[in-house]
């Protein structure tokens, strides 16, 4: 057994039982997109939380402590993603990320946007065109240091 294969078990409970992620969030007390990112093998849970999901789930001890056991994070299969919805995500950094770093280091200087004191809400916003997707991403910025 294997932190894959518990992340293969949830997806199928998921599946089998209809459970919506933002359920599985409430449960949890946090939002739905990092529980998701967790249950999906990309975030570490305490003791608490995978035994929240072990009840979701039908997850044996062994398994939930494989939720608690520091991820490998960055799963994708492939380099260049082929999933249609992951590909644009690609091409939105291939053809706009040079534009989000020189915006960021114009308005903050030099440095990055964390990705680990980080935030992300996704949401649906209706238009009259045809419903949207909203996603804000906020991550602390840390400026390089000199030394």
């Amino acid at each position: 057994m294997n932190r894959l294969d518990v992340t293969e078990k949830i997806i199928s409970t998921k599946v089998s039982k209809g459970i919506k992620w933002s359920d599985v969030a409430d449960k949890v007390g946090l939002s739905k997109e990092w529980v998701t990112a967790a249950c999906l093998g990309q975030m570490t849970l305490d003791a608490k939380q995978a035994k929240i999901l072990g009840k979701i789930f039908g997850l044996n001890a062994e398994e939930q402590k494989w939720l608690q056991v520091v991820p490998y994070k960055g799963s994708l299969p492939t380099p260049v993603p082929t999933d249609p919805l992951i590909y644009r995500w690609y091409e939105i950094v291939s053809v706009y990320g040079t534009t989000i770093k020189e915006l960021i280091h114009e308005e903050f200087g030099d440095g990055i946007m964390s990705a680990i004191d980080f935030s992300m809400d996704i949401v649906r916003q209706p238009d009259p065109k045809g419903d949207r997707v909203n996603v804000v991403l906020s991550g602390k910025f840390l400026p390089y240091k000199q030394y």
